[in-house]
Parts: C-alpha cells; sequence; structure tokens
C-alpha cells in the first residue's frame, strides 16, 4: 500500500508556521500605535482611523520591495536590517506626499521557512515601523518548495499613511524661483544594486568580506547599510509651511526622480558640487568606468531626499534639519522652462 503523503512532506510545514505566527506576534506589538486593533494572526489587520482635525481625509497607500539588495544579504547572511529597508522604499514614497504612516504589512516567500532568518527579516521590519511610526499590523509568509534557492527569499512590503486632502504635497504650486534642498542618504539606499553587484563581484572579483580602503570597512557592510527612513523628517519640515514639493530619489537617481513633481512650465537647475558625495559613488563610478550621467539616473549619489521651498523659507528648513542632525545642502532651483529639451540643467 502506497505510503500515505502530507503536506509537510512536500516541503509546506503548517506547523512550523503557526509557531512562527506565535513569535512574531510578540515583534509586532513592539510597534504600538494608536488605531491598532486585534492582534497578529487573524485574516485581516484592523486599524482605526482617527480622523480628527481633519476637513478630507485621504488614505495614500504604496508598495515596494528591496530589489537585487536582497543578493547582498543573502551573501552576508545577515538579514535583520533588510526589513529596514522595506518599510523605508514604502514609507518614504507615501511620506512626500505628505502622510503619517499608519500601518505596514508585509510579504515574506522562502522555499522552506527557516525560522531563524525569517524572524531577523521580521526584527528588521519591526525597527522600520518604530523608526517610521507606525505599526506593523500584519501580513504573510509563505513557503514555496522549488522557487528558492536554501536560505533565499523575496520580499514586499505595503504602507498605508494618512493626509488632509489641503495639505497634500503633489508639487502643483511649485515655481519659477524656488529652490531644491537635498537631504543626505545613508549611503546607497536600495536602488542600483544589479550594476553594483556587477561592479564589485564580476568586475573587481571581490569577496563580500574584502576591506576596500577607500571605503573603510569591507564591500558587504557598506552595501548593506540601511536605507534612511524620512518619515519623521518630513514631518518636522513641513511644520515650515513653505514646502512645495517632496521627492524621495530612488530608482532613477537625481534625473528622474526630481521632475516628476515639477510642473510642465518649469525647468531644473541643479549645481555640481553643492552636496557632499558619500565615496562608495566615487568608488563604483572609478571602478566601474560609469558616466556622470549614468551616475545620476542609477543612484542617489549621496542626496536620498528633495524638498522644493519657496525662497523666504530656506533658511528655516535648513535650521529645523541641522536640530534634526540632518545635512542638507540648496543644489538647486527653478527656472522658466524655454525648451522642449531635458528638464534638468547643469551648471
Amino acid at each position: 500500500m502506497a505510503e500515505s503523503l502530507t503536506y509537510a512532506a512536500s516541503g509546506v510545514d503548517i506547523d512550523k508556521a503557526n509557531r512562527f505566527i506565535s513569535a512574531i506576534r510578540k515583534i509586532a506589538q513592539q510597534t504600538p500605535r494608536s488605531g491598532v486593533m486585534g492582534d497578529i494572526g487573524g485574516f485581516g489587520g484592523l486599524f482605526s482611523l482617527n480622523v480628527e482635525g481633519m476637513e478630507r481625509p485621504v488614505l495614500v497607500s504604496s508598495t515596494d520591495g528591496v530589489g537585487t539588495k536582497l543578493k547582498i544579504a543573502f551573501m552576508m547572511k545577515k538579514h535583520d536590517t533588510i526589513g529596514i529597508d522595506l518599510v523605508a522604499m514604502c514609507i518614504n514614497d507615501i511620506a512626500v506626499q505628505g502622510a503619517k504612516p499608519l500601518f505596514f504589512l508585509d510579504y515574506l516567500s522562502m522555499g522552506k521557512l527557516e525560522t531563524e532568518i525569517a524572524t531577523e527579516i521580521i526584527k528588521g521590519i519591526a525597527d522600520g515601523c518604530n523608526k517610521a511610526g507606525c505599526a506593523l499590523i500584519g501580513g504573510e509568509t509563505a513557503e514555496m518548495p522549488g522557487l528558492y534557492q536554501q536560505d533565499e527569499y523575496d520580499l514586499a512590503g505595503f504602507a498605508i499613511g494618512i493626509v488632509d486632502n489641503s495639505k497634500i504635497v503633489d508639487g502643483s504650486e511649485i515655481g519659477v524661483g524656488d529652490k531644491l534642498i537635498g537631504i543626505s542618504s545613508s549611503g546607497l539606499h536600495s536602488n542600483g544594486y544589479s550594476l553594483v553587484r556587477k561592479i564589485c563581484f564580476e568586475i573587481l572579483k571581490l569577496e563580500i568580506d574584502s576591506h576596500v580602503p577607500e571605503l573603510g570597512k569591507t564591500i558587504g557592510e557598506e552595501l548593506l547599510i540601511p536605507t534612511k527612513i524620512y518619515a519623521k523628517i518630513i514631518h518636522g519640515i513641513l511644520q515650515c509651511n513653505s514646502i512645495l514639493g517632496l521627492s524621495h530619489i530612488t530608482g532613477g537617481g537625481l534625473v528622474d526622480n526630481i521632475t516628476r513633481i515639477i510642473p510642465k512650465a518649469c525647468n531644473i537647475v541643479l549645481n555640481r558640487g553643492s552636496w557632499e558625495v558619500p565615496p562608495i559613488f566615487d568608488f563604483l563610478q572609478q571602478t566601474g568606468n560609469i558616466s556622470d550621467a549614468e551616475m545620476m539616473r542609477t543612484f542617489n549619489t549621496g542626496i536620498g531626499l528633495v524638498a522644493v521651498a519657496s525662497a523666504h523659507g530656506i533658511q528655516d528648513i535648513l535650521e529645523r534639519l541641522g536640530a534634526m542632525n540632518e545635512k542638507a545642502f540648496v543644489v538647486g532651483e527653478i527656472i522658466e522652462r524655454k525648451t522642449t529639451n531635458s528638464k534638468i540643467e547643469w551648471v
């Protein structure tokens, strides 16, 4: 008689998954926020909205992943910060529209549920949620045998925030004479890693633990630096009432992301050399023989967030950023568009 088959025998262990849910329930409870209802483990996450003081509340949503930066975590066998990247990529996208983060959900898929690795990932997500001021209220952990290599996984995140309709930051009021403030990144953040890996591991033949003198650390340590979460920084500078537009510098670099918020009648002048460029970008450009144009379309080159503001409010914004120990630079200004060519001019 044929042996009776089970789901566990095919590679999906429901009992292990249930034990994992019990473990991450405690982690999620470490991301408290008013409005959270219930607990991890239900069919859906519940959140009670408080719209007091808002005339026309608008929910703002975003979903994202961290791309092939995951490969660096695999190579380093270090999984406790990649969750911060995940939260940052989602939260920053809603924060630049003026939204205050409310809650976050994650999707984690693995070939085989490795509880220790998965727990480290969720701890990183919880850490990111605390940095952003939102709650982790649910998610999905999928065990999918045969789809991933051992100890490899994929991640996606989902963020929801809220903003009053009258306070949405969309760039529509940006005009000639307004200034651009660049706020520093923590490094590469989570974009351009396919090119980074090609340079570091295919061309230079570096090992993940190779020490790079120009960086003062191993290449793995540099590449795994978490993406900066700008939510609280943005909330702080929005108090100035002179912010007209905000751009999260992700895939597409400065060139493609700033132009997303600029009105059609305007162009941008960016000042070369007006901000500090972290060593990792010079290292990649020189060793990879990358043109300036390609660098600006691939990486953040040291600027992770750009704020467009009225000229009269610049000093107040810079002072607020300084009080938050954030490096910030006036990197350009808005001018009238006179041609149909590129919206960005470099001087």
